[in-house]
């Protein structure tokens, strides 16, 4: 069963343009993508749930075909309420091969009837990861050229705060 579109699961913590230019190019392949921003208990997210949701939905406006939801929970529960059956991960380096390769294992163990696309990312966003973002901007730097505007406010308002 193929529901039509993909499903591009992360914590976005912020949502960067290496993770638009993944979109966009599901977008090519899928006539939808819907991007789910859940939680990773593996992180210390710096952005509530409905905070980086709020930044993804401002930051995607206009881009036809996305949906933009929030799941608190495991990726193969939200799989199966709606339906779908194909995830996106996007691959920079070996070391996040090794780290989705075991989530894709898992999830399939878990729910069979899904399957898992890897897509390289682009090469002028190799090194971008939302973990740097952060860093450098707590350092003072600019990311303006990493980050959609939206973000950059949140990440104002957030460093405002400290």
């Amino acid at each position: 069963m193929n529901s039509g579109f993909i499903v591009y699961p992360g914590s976005f913590d912020p949502i960067t343009y290496g993770h638009i230019d993944l979109i966009e190019r599901a977008l090519r392949i899928f006539p939808r993508v819907h991007v789910v921003v859940m939680e990773n208990p593996r992180k210390t997210s710096l952005f509530t749930l409905d905070e980086k949701y709020e930044m993804i939905d401002e930051s995607l406006k206009g881009l036809e075909g996305v949906t933009v939801e929030k799941w608190e929970g495991l990726l193969v529960d939200y799989m199966r309420q709606t339906g779908a059956r194909v995830v996106l991960r996007g691959l920079r380096a070996f070391s996040d091969f090794d780290y989705e390769f075991q989530m894709a294992l898992a999830n399939k163990y878990m729910c069979p009837e899904i399957e898992i696309v890897f897509l390289m990312t682009n090469v002028k966003y190799h090194f971008l990861s939302s973990s740097l973002v952060k860093e450098i901007f707590q350092m003072g730097g600019d990311v303006s050229r990493w980050v959609p505007p939206p973000v950059l406010r949140y990440l104002e308002k957030k460093l405002a705060k400290k």
